[in-house]
């Protein structure tokens, strides 16, 4: 029994080396530039929220958590990127690699969860106008963004296991019915978390575009931006979220058939698309941009040179065109022109 269970923690610390140097030095690099640009971006973000966009008046409160992830997110690439340059899959120590594992799990819990319940009010905006859109409501209050991240908290406890990361599941390790339960278990939160809102999101894209298509005059203007909105967060699940579950299927598959030269493969397509997820806070800006012009007037006004502000003001990203913003007072005096951002409406 003792000689079984050594070979069980020699394999999990195995399962934990990276297999390949040079695949996790680079990725470790990736995670670097993420942290840099995601950083002062995510900052930049949160202080346009707070200070001018004003969140809490203008129905963003939505939008204000998928920022709160995103930072959780952006505090772990450091940690994460010195254990890849280590040849290491996650921290050897205990505390600080449960602690990593809950914080990267959490925001992929709440940035998937807050998208997808930005695509369902865009949703029942355009296919179902006029009825009681519950989604509006919600949005009004706080306290239900709080009750999200509440709901998060027993599906993301589960992950925070060690051989979890390495994807140490299912004949691994001395087998009871207990670590075969909750190895399952933590398998099927994973892929629930992001299979069930994918289908969601198709589903919600193909109605809005069927709308837009039926749409001959009228509010076509609204729908076209509805569409920027959904496909902009499809985007985001495209390249993020599910890569990696597919990579994770593959994976698991692999290491049940003891595929070895296999899976020390995939072990990096899988890592590799895990890094490329990260890259939710850099392209979540984008859905903010597309789903509220009130936080992209307000971004521009503050943070872009005055070459370039007046003619992206014009610009409407829902539609490809120039139009005349209302979120702007344009002043002129002799040959300047000062361009003055009115944040609340």
């Amino acid at each position: 029994m003792n000689s079984q269970q050594n070979m069980s923690t020699n394999s999990s610390i195995d399962d934990c080396n990276t297999p390949s140097h040079l695949t996790y030095e680079i990725l470790s690099w990736v995670m670097v530039v993420q942290f840099m640009l995601g950083l002062p971006l995510n900052l930049s973000v949160l202080y346009i929220f707070i200070f001018r966009f004003k969140f809490w008046k203008n129905k963003a409160i939505f939008l204000f958590n998928i920022v709160v992830a995103d930072f959780l997110l952006v505090a772990c690439l450091p940690a994460k990127a010195y254990h890849y340059r280590h040849h290491q899959r996650h921290s050897p120590n205990d505390v600080v690699c449960k602690t990593m594992l809950f914080m990267l799990f959490l925001n992929r819990g709440a940035s998937i969860a807050f998208l997808i319940t930005l695509s369902i009010d865009r949703y029942f905006n355009v296919v179902h106008l006029g009825r009681r859109n519950f989604v509006k409501i919600l949005k009004k209050s706080p306290q239900i963004s709080i009750f999200i991240w509440l709901l998060l908290l027993p599906l993301t406890i589960p992950t925070m296991v060690k051989t979890f990361e390495c994807c140490n599941s299912h004949g691994r390790k001395v087998e009871t019915y207990y670590h075969d339960v909750t190895d399952t278990f933590r398998e099927i939160v994973f892929f629930i978390q992001i299979v069930i809102p994918f289908i969601v999101l198709v589903y919600c894209t193909v109605r809005i575009v069927n709308r837009l298509r039926k749409k001959t005059v009228g509010e076509k203007t609204k729908l076209r931006r509805a569409v920027c909105v959904v496909l902009s967060v499809v985007v985001v699940f495209s390249i993020c979220f599910l890569p990696c579950a597919v990579a994770r299927a593959v994976l698991l598959s692999v290491r049940l058939k003891e595929w070895q030269a296999a899976e020390d493969i995939v072990v990096q397509v899988y890592d590799s698309l895990m890094v490329l997820s990260y890259m939710d806070c850099l392209l979540d800006p984008l859905v903010y941009c597309f789903c509220n012009s009130g936080f992209k007037d307000a971004y521009i006004t503050s943070f872009c040179p005055a070459v370039l502000r007046e003619r992206l003001l014009k610009y409407d990203y829902g539609l490809g065109t120039t139009t005349t913003t209302s979120n702007t007072n344009t002043t002129t005096s002799g040959n300047k022109t000062i361009i003055l951002p009115i944040v609340e409406k």
